[in-house]
């Protein structure tokens, strides 16, 4: 199995809304690994760890959100593997 990493920026309607307790769900619930924070900017940043598939699941989660978000823009870049994580956290 091939493992990835990327470091993910979402725009929009994305704090206030339960974004990264959301993404923290769907992120355990595929077994990937990492953390999720609020950044000044508004923006959302989060880094995401594990099997391939199942990190390209969670990011396809990011560009749609929870109900209540609205998802203007996601920028992704993958990074090399670390396995640094052993769970995923809120910043």
């Amino acid at each position: 199995m091939v493992k990835l990493r990327i470091h993910i920026f979402i725009q929009g309607i994305v704090q206030g809304v339960g974004f990264r307790y959301h993404l923290r769900r769907v992120a355990l619930s595929n077994s990937v690994n990492g953390w999720v924070r609020n950044l000044p900017d508004g923006r959302v940043e989060a880094v995401l760890e594990g099997e391939e598939e199942a990190v390209r699941k969670v990011l396809a989660w990011c560009r749609r959100g929870p109900s209540l978000a609205k998802v203007d823009s996601v920028v992704f870049f993958e990074e090399p593997y670390k396995g640094e994580f052993k769970t995923f956290e809120i910043r």
